[in-house]
């Protein structure tokens, strides 16, 4: 059913799709990343023959996905931590006109002052959590060097679980929309688990 998708996704444009997708959703979270790069790893895999149960030979095609979607994801975090680090008092003003950008730019600052970004990961899957963090990340003139190394780490994590998702399923279920949805609803399933993660974390 996905084999017209399988041959358009054979086509190297797919990694500046799938690329400018990631990159921008930190400024529009209603973009549906994650469901392309689920599609295009549901492709790859019908392409190489792994929803047939062979042994992939075309592995790059994936290590492709995965590069061009967390490298998109660091990017497009870099360039929301800059804007928000220039956005001057009236960004300041807005987050706190906001209790829940005001407690994550709160929670963010003592992760990152501990040594620790697992919010950084978490807030990857949640919705808009990515946004979030990196806005006030940027706006709370929080160090680069203390939040790009964990930024890294999420749009790796995220990627490389979205391209699992959509890999793996279709080799066990089959290159089919049964096994994209399922995918979706896992994908989905962390993001609301995340979400439920970094609203219980204390805030001290």
């Amino acid at each position: 059913m996905l084999e017209s998708v399988g041959s358009l996704a054979a086509g190297p444009w797919i990694y500046a799709v799938v690329a400018l997708s990631v990159l921008l959703d930190v400024f529009l979270p209603v973009l549906p990343s994650g469901v392309l790069v689920i599609t295009a790893a549901t492709a790859a895999a019908a392409g190489s023959g792994a929803a047939a149960g062979q042994v992939p030979h075309e592995v790059p095609d994936i290590l492709a996905l995965i590069l061009s979607a967390a490298t998109a994801s660091v990017l497009g975090d870099l360039v929301a931590y800059r804007l928000a680090w220039r956005g001057g008092e009236r960004l300041d003003r807005a987050i706190a006109r906001s209790r829940r950008l005001t407690t994550a730019q709160e929670r963010l600052g003592e992760a990152l002052a501990r040594g620790g970004g697992a919010l950084v990961v978490l807030a990857r899957f949640a919705p808009a959590g990515r946004s979030i963090v990196s806005f006030c990340a940027g706006a709370a003139h929080r160090r680069a060097r203390d939040f790009l190394p964990w930024s890294a780490l999420a749009g790796l994590s995220w990627a490389g679980y979205s391209v699992a998702l959509g890999y793996y399923g279709a080799q066990w279920l089959g290159a089919t929309w049964l096994s994209t949805g399922v995918s979706l609803a896992a994908l989905f399933g962390a993001g609301a688990a995340a979400g439920f993660l970094v609203r219980r974390r204390p805030a001290s």
